[in-house]
């Protein structure tokens, strides 16, 4: 959908604030195309106001693909092209976190690299003889004959004093491309040294003034790609310090400085940064499955050959057969994507498993 963004503090959004009656204070207020003002509405009233479903057609699908990143969607498309009655369901919108990176190198048909254009509180999953029932935070439900997980991960937190309270006003998890305009001609540092990391800070270096990249390890080399680490080393307005850990982040209504600690000596450092963007990586949005799926210590979902330890039958496995590649501990409920333990997390692999989990679900659903 196309949009315009105006903060409420500029000439622009206090005229469009003041022609919607609003004070300002209640932010967001989304104004629509034939001039409604929507105060802080709410992502699924906003979702159907711009046409986006939010509601279920049917009662009961042959499969639910609960999760709308490339794994999620590849599932669906796979799903619905074969002939499954297919229903996606999404916390937000989709994408994922591909959605929100600025950029995604080495996937296959895009040699250039190409832009990137999670269920919760009370959600649940439960097993019913054949069905396997969906709850949603809203009281309402979807039963099917398959499920295929595919929820992806949610960036970890910095737990640095001030980052909280920043978060949003210059401090961002992950590569924000919406800031990027914002970060023309400033100083901008990154934390992580992950492939993640290193991306946003190739692409933002195009228009900022300085891109810092700040690791906790002695080098980039162990934890990026051999042909990142080189891209970077040919950016003059890249700079990456190692052995470096973010202290303290400080600012009234916006990040105006950090506090940068040397992890070998202890040193403090204060520095001009109006812009830090964090990728110490991510965990899995699964608690809502406890009881019903079998996890791993960090929270992954385990699957096919990872769900027996040294060969051993999976304990409370009800069928003659073993667990399909990408099937769980629950016959039928599948996982894909960076939701499952030792996945690959790349975009190329999340697409892959969404596709092989379909091919499984239908095998599956013969042999039921």
């Amino acid at each position: 959908m196309p949009y315009r963004w105006y903060p409420a503090d500029e000439p622009e959004g206090k005229r469009l604030l003041d022609a919607a009656e609003a004070d300002g204070m209640s932010l967001p207020v989304v104004i629509t195309v034939d001039g409604e003002a929507l105060v802080e509405p709410s992502d699924s009233d906003l979702a159907a106001r711009v046409g986006l479903a939010t509601t279920p057609s049917a009662e009961f699908y042959d499969l639910v693909v609960i999760g709308g990143g490339p794994a999620g969607l590849g599932a669906a498309v796979y799903g619905a092209s074969e002939g499954l009655r297919t229903v996606l369901v999404e916390r937000m919108a989709t994408g994922g976190q591909a959605g929100q990176s600025s950029r995604i190198e080495n996937y296959l048909g895009f040699p250039d690299g190409v832009s990137g254009a999670q269920l919760t509180d009370r959600a649940g999953l439960e097993v019913h003889g054949p069905a396997r029932t969906v709850r949603f935070s809203d009281g309402s439900a979807i039963d099917a004959h398959a499920v295929i997980l595919a929820t992806g991960v949610t960036y970890r937190r910095l737990a640095a004093p001030g980052i909280s309270e920043l978060t949003g006003r210059g401090v961002f998890y992950g590569s924000a491309l919406t800031e990027a305009t914002s970060c023309a001609n400033q100083d901008v540092y990154i934390v992580g040294g992950a492939n993640s990391a290193g991306q946003a800070a190739v692409y933002l270096a195009r228009g900022a003034k300085s891109v810092t990249i700040c690791v906790r390890g002695p080098s980039l080399r162990k934890s990026m790609s051999h042909y990142l680490v080189e891209q970077i080393e040919r950016v003059p307005a890249i700079r990456v310090r190692t052995c470096t850990e973010i202290a303290e982040a400080h600012g009234d209504d916006h990040l105006e400085r950090l506090t940068l600690r040397d992890s070998d000596t202890g040193g403090t450092e204060v520095v001009d940064a109006g812009w830090l963007f964090v990728f110490i990586g991510a965990a899995p949005l699964t608690e809502w499955l406890d009881g019903v799926v079998h996890r791993d210590e960090r929270g992954f979902v385990l699957a096919g050959p990872d769900l027996a330890a040294a060969g051993e039958r999976l304990a409370g496995w009800p069928l003659d057969r073993a667990p399909y590649h990408l099937e769980t501990s629950v016959p039928g409920i599948f996982a894909a994507g960076d939701v499952r333990a030792e996945s690959a997390k790349r975009v190329a692999s999340a697409v892959g498993e969404g596709a092989m989990a379909v091919m499984l679900v239908h095998r599956y659903l013969e042999r039921t």
